[in-house]
C-alpha cells in the first residue's frame, strides 16, 4: 500500500476544519478533487476516515486513530523538502536589533565565509524565536535562554558581553575612565519601553536587585537617538550599553566599561536541532572558537546562569 501525501494532506485538512468546502478553499482545489483525494485514501485504508453529513464532516473511530499519524507523516514530508530547499537559501538569523551584539557576531563570522548568503530578521527576542525556530521560519536566533525551550531547539553559549554605561559630559562619573557598579547607586538607569517578562529585563531586574541600582522604565522607546539626547541632557541618568553596541556619535555622550565586577549579558545561539542548512556547522565552529568562559574573579552573571554551568568552560 502507498499512500498519496496529497490525500493525507486533505485528510488533515478536513478533520481541522470539519468540512469538505471549506478545507477545498484551504487547498486551492475543488471540492470533488478533495472528495476524490479522501475516496483514494479510504480505499488505500480500507476503512471509512469521515461521517459525511449536512453539518459537516466529523471523524470517524478509525479517522480519530489515523490523524496523529498522518501529521507526523506531514511534518516529516515538509522536513524533508525543506531540507533540500534550504542548502542553497540565504541562512536566515534573528536577532533583537541590528546595532546589538547578536549582529556583530553574524557580520565577522560573514567576513571570514563571505560566500554564505544571510538574512537578518529582527524580532522580539526569545519570546517569538522560540517559535519561528520550531516552524522553520528561521534558522539560528541570538538571544539569552531563559526557561523551558522546545526539545527540538539546540542552543549554546555565544558571547558574554561585557556591560558599559552611557552617560552625559554633565554627569558626575562623566570624567572615569571605568566605573564600579557601587558608584552606580546615585544615578538612574533610563530603560524606557523595557518588555516586563522579557529575557533582558529579567537580566536587568536581577542586575538592580543584587546591586541596589534603580532602574527607571517609564515612557514609550524613541529610539536609540532620542535617548541618547536624554542621556546628554541629564545629570544623573544614564543609559546601559553592551561592549558591542554600535553606538552613534554624540558629541556630549561618554561611554564608560564597568568594573568590580563586570556585568556580562549571556548572548546564547540557537537552532532547530533537524536543521540541515549547510551553514550552520560553519556558524557553530565560528561561534565557539571566539566564546570566552565566564571569569569569577572579574564578571557577574545572574544566579540562574550560573548554577546552569553553561557559561563556565573552556574553549
Amino acid at each position: 500500500m502507498e499512500l498519496d501525501l496529497g490525500a493525507v494532506r486533505a485528510f488533515i485538512v478536513i478533520a481541522d476544519h470539519q468540512h469538505f468546502g471549506e478545507a477545498a478553499d484551504q487547498l486551492r482545489l475543488t471540492q470533488q478533487a478533495v472528495s476524490k483525494r479522501i475516496a483514494k485514501l479510504e480505499a488505500a485504508l480500507g476503512t471509512t476516515l469521515f461521517h459525511r453529513s449536512r453539518q459537516g464532516s466529523a471523524l470517524t473511530e478509525d479517522g480519530v486513530a489515523f490523524l496523529p499519524h498522518a501529521r507526523a507523516l506531514i511534518a516529516l514530508a515538509d522536513q524533508a523538502t525543506a531540507s533540500l530547499r534550504g542548502s542553497n537559501r540565504p541562512l536566515r538569523v534573528d536577532v533583537l536589533g541590528t546595532r546589538l551584539a547578536a549582529t556583530e557576531l553574524i557580520r565577522t563570522f560573514h567576513e571570514t565565509h563571505p560566500r554564505v548568503e544571510i538574512d537578518i530578521v529582527t524580532s522580539s527576542g526569545l519570546r517569538s524565536g522560540r517559535a519561528a525556530l520550531v516552524n522553520g521560519t528561521i534558522d539560528v536566533a541570538f538571544a539569552r535562554v531563559v526557561g523551558a525551550l522546545d526539545p527540538a531547539i539546540e542552543h549554546m553559549p555565544a558571547y558574554l558581553e561585557p556591560l558599559h554605561i552611557l552617560v552625559g559630559r554633565k554627569h558626575p562619573l562623566a570624567d572615569r575612565r571605568r566605573v564600579r557598579l557601587a558608584d552606580l547607586r546615585r544615578s538612574v538607569a533610563r530603560m524606557p519601553g523595557n518588555a516586563p517578562g522579557s529575557e533582558w529585563a529579567q537580566y536587568y531586574d536581577d542586575l538592580a536587585q543584587n546591586f541596589g541600582l534603580v532602574i527607571d522604565i517609564e515612557g514609550p522607546n524613541f529610539g536609540l537617538d532620542h535617548m541618547l539626547d536624554e542621556i546628554a541632557e541629564s545629570r544623573d541618568s544614564y543609559m546601559f550599553s553592551g561592549e558591542r553596541l554600535r553606538v552613534p556619535w554624540h558629541p556630549d555622550i561618554c561611554q564608560i566599561p564597568i568594573v568590580d565586577p563586570t556585568p556580562c549579558y549571556p548572548h546564547s545561539m540557537l537552532w532547530h536541532r533537524r536543521n540541515r542548512h549547510r551553514a550552520l556547522p560553519q556558524l557553530i565552529s565560528h561561534i565557539t572558537a571566539d566564546f570566552r568562559s565566564f571569569d569569577p574573579g572579574r564578571h557577574w552573571l545572574p544566579p540562574t546562569e550560573i548554577s546552569s554551568g553553561r557559561w563556565v568552560r573552556s574553549i
